[in-house]
């Protein structure tokens, strides 16, 4: 059966462009023009993912409360965040609400439909057994690329798609420096220097959060980060 997707997104135009996008890709498209529409369609069934605006109609914030309600419903189901404001405060209150990923609407179409597939691919290898060639650790960093999953020690870490990549970038080699344009390539995303910036600040904190300690994620300047050991 095809997934089904759910779009809320308030701009007419923008919600039949991808509408029709998404579709053409052979997924079921549920769209809704507001909070209250999709709360109730998530009530009654959830979709397999869903593509949430922040700010719907005279809700500026709508879409961090969707997203929270929809969190309550499904603490797996993965959502992005899809919106024309691009600043670090948005992100991380919208990453700290549960979304697995945060899109600017100037991404391209295949940026979007990759990070729809790798999050599809993400759910649907997490029931999978474990194979050992997946894995990879360093001190106490574990990553598990076929799940998409880190920890660190013991503790899960909340990265999104993209960190995953950048991350995974990183790790390969150890003490290599990877540019911003790796980075890009790796993550199979075309965005600006700052965004990419954003993306290492982010997912540094997430490791602080849980050891203080950690400094393994360093900045090159000039060139590009590393994994240091």
């Amino acid at each position: 059966m095809p997934k089904t997707i759910a779009l809320v997104e308030d701009d007419a135009a923008i919600r039949e462009n991808y509408l029709v996008a998404l579709r053409s890709q052979g997924y079921k498209v549920n769209a809704f023009e507001d909070r209250p529409s999709a709360t109730q369609a998530f009530n009654e069934a959830l979709p397999d993912l869903a593509i949430i605006d922040i700010g719907l109609k005279e809700e500026m914030e709508g879409g961090f409360f969707l997203c929270q309600q929809l969190r309550g419903l499904s603490p797996t189901l993965p959502i992005i965040f899809f919106t024309a404001r691009d600043n670090d405060v948005d992100t991380i209150s919208g990453l700290r609400m549960g979304a697995d990923d945060y899109l600017t609407k100037d991404i391209s179409m295949a940026h979007l439909l990759a990070r729809i597939a790798a999050l599809f691919r993400r759910s649907d290898l997490m029931s999978a057994p474990v194979e050992q060639k997946d894995e990879l650790r360093i001190g106490e960093l574990k990553v598990d690329a076929s799940r998409m999953t880190v920890s660190w020690g013991t503790e899960p870490v909340a990265l999104t798609v993209t960190e995953f990549w950048m991350l995974h970038a990183l790790i390969k080699h150890p003490g290599h420096v990877k540019s911003r344009q790796q980075l890009m390539d790796e993550s199979r995303m075309v965005v600006d220097d700052t965004t990419i910036t954003s993306h290492i600040k982010r997912m540094r904190k997430k490791f602080i959060q849980l050891d203080p300690q950690f400094d393994h994620i360093d900045t090159v300047y000039g060139m590009g980060y590393r994994w240091q050991l």
